[in-house]
């Protein structure tokens, strides 16, 4: 069987916050023909990705399309989980066309790539592309090490010692593995963050790569489909931090799921989650909550500080009406007490 009779997947990385559900969701609703399917890899055990992709199915991606794996990365869960994901999604009626894989914001990619060399798929699909999404405010603004300047003075003055932090090595392996990268936000990072953050992104780039500028989403699927990268043949040229390694744990992040009643203020539990980031370091925050004498849920995403909400969806007749939060931060900041109370706050503050 020839590449181009395989069924082709698109791997979707990038870092947390950069726009991967916005992406695919865009994808889902301007699919240019495709049938697709989607597998979403969630950090946590709550499938909050999941959720918002299912309720915007269209008939070119109905829900049944749509699958979540929520037992840890999938480059850790091949056998168990990966595989028979995918040969699901093979056996529906109709075939899709291609599949895309939304990667959970902290995996590596690469060791995702060599799963597709397991014998029960390999012969079956063929990775037409990773596609890297990079949030321009945040590359231009140096966040993948704590502080960028003096990193780089240290660099400077003793190029022996490396002062890379584990969400830098992220970033870099995902630029790396890319076949494209997607920079979004551009409208938050103005010209001047966004030329900072291509030359960032040249610069750890191991070969040329398109940068596409992306707001909320909107690329036309031709640009990102279609690619023919046949990239689990191609895997000298993706370079990692990790090459050589037998495998990758994640241990240097963590996440809580954080439960709580109706809220009856927006804005009270906005200021809260800016105080997660302010105060306990916290990287990524991302759920559903329910309030007061609104019959719509609210969707909450924020990245560091910065915090986005809407009203996405109506409640479900026989649906509990609960918050949900899913909190992500580096293994040293994470603290579920010091979460939970500030968190509570709100709700305290709301009665």
């Amino acid at each position: 069987m020839s590449t181009l009779e395989k069924l082709p997947v698109t791997v979707i990385t990038g870092f947390l916050g950069s726009g991967k559900t916005t992406l695919i969701r865009h994808l889902m609703q301007n699919p240019q023909g495709k049938r697709l399917a989607v597998v979403v890899n969630e950090f946590g055990d709550v499938g909050v990705d999941g959720e918002i992709l299912k309720s915007c199915a269209i008939p070119d991606c109905p829900a049944e399309n749509i699958m979540e794996l929520a037992n840890g990365c999938i480059c850790c869960t091949v056998a168990d989980d990966f595989i028979p994901t995918i040969e699901a999604l093979m056996a529906l009626e109709p075939r899709p066309d291609h599949i895309l894989i939304e990667t959970s914001g902290l995996a590596l990619p690469k060791p995702l790539l060599k799963a597709f060399d397991w014998p029960d798929i390999r012969s079956k699909i063929t990775v037409d592309g990773v596609i890297a999404l990079a949030d321009a405010e945040a590359v231009a603004a140096g966040r993948f090490a704590p502080n960028v300047a003096a990193v780089d003075a240290q660099r400077l003055a003793d190029d022996s010692i490396d002062h890379e932090t584990p969400l830098s090595e992220v970033f870099e392996d995902q630029i790396s593995c890319a076949d494209i990268i997607l920079l979004t936000k551009p409208d938050l990072a103005g010209p001047e963050g966004v030329a900072k953050a291509k030359e960032i992104i040249a610069t750890e780039a191991p070969r040329p790569l398109p940068v596409v500028e992306v707001a909320e989403g909107a690329v036309d699927a031709r640009v990102v489909l279609g690619l023919e990268a046949a990239a689990e043949d191609d895997m000298d040229a993706r370079p990692s931090h990790h090459d050589g390694a037998d495998d990758h744990e994640h241990e240097d992040f963590e996440s809580v799921v954080i439960d709580l009643p109706e809220q009856s203020a927006p804005a009270e539990l906005v200021a809260r989650i800016e105080r997660l980031a302010n105060e306990l370091n916290i990287l990524r925050v991302k759920g559903y909550a329910a309030v007061t004498g609104k019959p719509m849920r609210l969707l909450v995403q924020a990245v560091g500080a910065r915090v986005r909400h809407q009203y996405d969806r109506p409640w479900q007749p026989d649906e509990a009406r609960q918050s949900r939060l899913v909190v992500i931060a580096e293994h040293d900041d994470i603290s579920e007490g010091a979460i939970r109370e500030i968190l509570t706050a709100v709700t305290e503050a709301a009665e």
